[in-house]
């Protein structure tokens, strides 16, 4: 339940708190004296998307507190939990500044909280049935929204769209690899002339710059073979340093003796070098065995190197990468020789998938039907009180293409007097009669939304009389237990308010301010006479409205 709203600075309220209490309150007031600012304030609070130039010419911000009572159990609580929130005492405070500049910040029991943490619990809070809810109500597209909102089957709508989506996605999977099957049959001759080719020459990574590096040796072999003789000849025995270290190393040996410890360190350096000497050799050894080559493998070195560089350009890739390319040829060849395999395994899964969306939106269906048949009934029992008890409201299936939401088409149709044939509503009611389906519709479907604040604005237009005086009755009884605030223009209505404020504007020092005044009894016959007569109050409008006030 709403329980107070703090205005600052807001359009042309200064400064406004009102308090509001459980039951019918009603907010009455001369066009343009800014009762629809209070609503655009709360909405603000509320995280509602609406005007932008909301603060107060010459303020430097514009704020919006609302209190709530929110009860154990209350929806909103879930919205709380989910953003961290905590409530203490059953008290929750919307709080919401507007700058200037149109930056905006929101506080949720002092916790800063997001534009949608706020609308969460809009959903939760208030419902909010404007001037233009009647647009909806006309709208056939909504008909159907607001059946399954009567019905509750949120749960079996998920379920439909879920099928859906399922079924959309099974259908592309199936549509995506015929097409490519077709595609990859016309590419067959090709795929697998490149596959036998590459299987052919069966090219390893890094053979490349193998083949690349031996076939630079094989050509350099001639030039390059003679130093490396001469230098083998340089190292080896007999005339070859090797042979003279040998030479010198055991003539110095033999006159270790007499020459004592003068020869030891000769020796030893004599007998490392000799070591490395040794493996220089042997390294000198190997090269020039792999200079040693039959010249017709330079042949085949350069020909499989060439045929390798070949086949790279050929397919656009790196001669290292053929490999990998072969593979990924070979997937589409297997694609071809098991696609009918595939095609029929993804045929079987979109039929399973028809089959679940089908029997998904057969039972959306019935469940609709029953929901239909409540909606006429409890729609004809709360025309009656409306004064609207000849008027017949039919809730009408028609089979539509399949789409998320199943394969229905909605559409509410009415017929206002016996015998008359049925139509759209807006071909078919008056604005009177609008607004009374509207209220019906309203109340029906607002009995699965227990804990909200309901604000009717002007949902009374068009109608006088008796017929404002049952709607105004209406509104009361909906309000039992619970809580509502009508805006508006019908003294019926108002005189049926549990509680009553008038909003006034004024113009002081050349500034136009808005405020609300909470009516007391005499007050209130006042301003009910000055909404039966107009700007001058006679005694037969007191008296009138007096006959109009409760006890």
């Amino acid at each position: 339940m709403l329980r107070s709203l703090d205005i600052r600075n807001m359009l042309i309220i200064d400064r406004l708190e009102l308090e509001f209490q459980p039951g019918l309150n009603v907010l009455t007031g001369e066009t343009g004296a800014g009762k629809s600012i209070l609503l655009d304030s709360l909405g603000f609070v509320l995280g509602w998307r609406g005007r932008a130039d909301l603060v107060r010419t010459g303020a430097e911000q514009g704020e919006v507190v609302a209190i709530f009572d929110l009860p154990t159990g209350h929806p909103a609580h879930a919205v709380l939990d989910e953003a961290g929130i905590t409530v203490e005492d059953g008290e929750l405070i919307l709080r919401r500044v507007n700058r200037a500049d149109g930056r905006k910040t929101a506080w949720v029991n002092d916790r800063r909280a997001s534009g949608e943490v706020l609308r969460a619990l809009s959903d939760t809070l208030v419902e909010l049935h404007g001037q233009q809810d009647d647009r909806g109500l006309l709208n056939p597209r909504v008909h159907r929204t607001l059946l399954d909102e009567f019905g509750v089957l949120h749960g079996d709508v998920a379920t439909t769209r879920s099928a859906w989506k399922a079924l959309a996605g099974a259908g592309t999977a199936l549509a995506q690899a015929r097409s490519a099957l077709e595609a990859a049959r016309a590419q067959e001759e090709f795929l697998r002339h490149a596959v036998g080719e590459l299987d052919d020459l069966s090219p390893e990574p890094g053979e490349d710059a193998e083949l690349d590096a031996r076939r630079r040796l094989m050509q350099g072999a001639e030039r390059i073979g003679e130093d490396i003789q001469k230098a083998a000849q340089a190292l080896g025995y007999g005339d070859g340093a090797e042979g003279r270290m040998g030479d010198a190393q055991r003539w110095l040996e033999g006159v270790v003796g007499e020459a004592g410890e003068a020869l030891e360190a000769p020796i030893a350096a004599l007998g490392r070098a000799m070591v490395e000497l040794g493996e220089a050799t042997q390294g000198v050894e190997q090269a020039l065995d792999l200079l040693r080559f039959n010249p017709s493998e330079l042949e085949m070195v350069e020909e499989r190197l060439f045929a390798i560089r070949a086949l790279a350009r050929k397919h656009g890739v790196l001669a290292d990468d053929l490999g990998a390319f072969a593979e990924g040829l070979r997937a589409k060849l297997s694609a071809i020789d098991h696609g009918a395999e595939d095609i029929a395994t993804l045929e079987q899964a979109r039929d399973a998938a028809q089959a679940c969306y089908d029997a998904a939106a057969a039972r959306l269906t019935a469940k609709r039907a029953k929901a239909a048949g409540r909606l006429d009934k409890a729609m004809a029992g709360e025309l009656a009180p409306l004064k609207m008890e000849r008027a017949v409201f039919s809730t009408a299936l028609t089979a539509t293409d399949p789409g998320p939401d199943g394969v229905d088409a909605v559409t509410f149709t009415v017929a206002t007097n016996p015998g008359a044939p049925s139509g759209p509503l807006n071909k078919i009611a008056s604005g009177g009669e609008l607004s009374r389906f509207l209220l019906a519709l309203k109340v029906c479907l607002t009995r699965h939304a227990d804990g909200l604040t309901m604000i009717f604005d002007e949902i009374d237009r068009g109608v006088g009389g008796a017929t404002a005086d049952a709607v105004g009755r209406r509104l009361a009884s909906l309000a039992e237990g619970g809580q509502v605030l009508v805006v508006t223009h019908s003294p019926q209505v108002a005189a049926l308010g549990a509680h009553h404020w008038r909003v006034e504007k004024a113009v002081t020092k050349g500034v136009t301010l808005s405020t609300v005044v909470p009516l007391d009894a005499a007050a209130r016959v006042d301003e009910v006479a000055r909404m039966l007569s107009g700007d001058v109050v006679t005694k037969e409008a007191r008296a009138a409205a007096r006959a109009l006030l409760p006890g």
